[in-house]
């Protein structure tokens, strides 16, 4: 959507027709496109970009956007990455050495890479930090990692009255992925391995990584 828009305006036979409402049409089509061979009344499009691009969407359905962000202390989000490279790094190259070898070297190192503006926690904190800027926080439903596993059935309901849906029971103690993804495409394995009971996780950040990120902390709400 995102190449479409860019693009548009720089082909010579569309740019001969200025504010073409083709475009709009095009570009909102290819969402609904994507999504054509799904028989369900609701489709959530779980990109992390969004928020980075609320009006766009806004200016294509005419209609408020409603995102759920969910959210985790980065602290903890920072040793997940960490469990990952340490697991992964047994067998082959991890994502963030590339291009950041040397700094890649420690867990203090490997913390500041991900957190960078370009990484994905960084790239993360910057489009919810700006899209509250921006002025879109009544668009936005915080769902915090620490309340859903705490209260699963509490945070589900006020997600379903968020959205505007009627709220169902949901089986905490079961719970089946049914979208499967290669992560070897982000370079990682077992980037969405989900549990499958909804229960407390133990916060171990400070095993992990200590010291190195002990006063790295966000709050957006």
């Amino acid at each position: 959507m995102i190449a479409v828009r860019n693009g548009w305006d720089t082909v010579e036979a569309f740019k001969s027709v200025p504010n073409n409402p083709a475009k709009k049409r095009v570009v909102k089509g290819i969402l609904e496109n994507f999504y054509a061979d799904i028989d369900r009344p609701i489709i959530c499009e779980k990109s992390r970009g969004w928020l980075a691009y609320l009006e766009m969407y806004e200016a294509l359905f005419d209609t408020k956007a409603k995102v759920l962000v969910p959210v985790r202390d980065i602290r903890d989000v920072i040793a997940s990455f960490e469990k990952l490279y340490r697991k992964q790094s047994a067998e082959g190259r991890v994502p963030l050495e590339q291009g950041y070898y040397v700094k890649a070297q420690t867990a203090q190192g490997r913390a500041e890479i991900i957190t960078m503006a370009d990484q994905p926690v960084g790239i993360a904190v910057n489009r919810i930090e700006d899209a509250l800027r921006r002025g879109f926080r009544d668009r936005m439903h915080f769902v915090r990692f620490e309340e859903l596993t705490t209260s699963p059935d509490k945070v589900m309901a006020e997600i379903y009255n968020f959205l505007g849906e009627e709220y169902y029971k949901h089986n905490f103690d079961n719970v089946e992925p049914v979208n499967k993804e290669d992560d070897t495409v982000y370079g990682y394995v077992g980037l969405h391995t989900t549990r499958r009971k909804v229960e407390p996780v133990l916060s171990d950040w400070q095993r992990l990584v200590g010291d190195c990120i002990k006063d790295l902390k966000k709050d957006f709400i």
